[in-house]
């Protein structure tokens, strides 16, 4: 069995654990302004998204076993963690956070772009989580 499917999920999981939990929070608390942080962490957030994407493509695709229609068993049960946290990823980058930046009902959209953060935080936990659980 490859290891890359091991490797993208601990990236995903530990990338998203690492900007939501210790540096977004960081930037909020050193930064001379909350606008300040709120940008950087936009920035942020945004290039998660790109890391959210990339690593759940290269899970989708490793589930293949040699080009069998059929993901691979192993893999099986996490496919539905990892679509819906590729899917939270794009919905909070494209949906959610045009109307943080526009400040548009911001305690209302920030609720939501948080919650979905969370969740796909959960999803790729749980795709981790999976993925050792079959290797031992």
């Amino acid at each position: 069995m490859s290891r890359l499917p091991l490797w993208a999920a601990a990236l995903w999981w530990g990338s998203l654990s690492t900007i939501g939990f210790l540096v977004v929070p960081l930037l909020f608390a050193t930064l001379p302004t909350p606008a300040l942080a709120g940008n950087m962490a936009a920035r942020l957030f945004a290039a998660q998204t790109g890391v959210s994407c990339v690593c759940a493509l290269l899970l989708l695709m490793s589930s293949r076993k040699n080009q069998a229609l059929a993901p691979a068993p192993i893999e099986q049960t996490a496919i539905i963690f990892i679509v819906g946290g590729m899917l939270l990823a794009l919905l909070a980058e494209f949906a959610v956070a045009p109307r943080i930046v526009a400040r548009e009902n911001l305690r209302l959209w920030h609720s939501v772009g948080s919650a979905m953060y969370l969740l796909q935080w959960l999803c790729a936990g749980a795709t981790f989580w999976k993925l050792t659980s079959q290797r031992t």
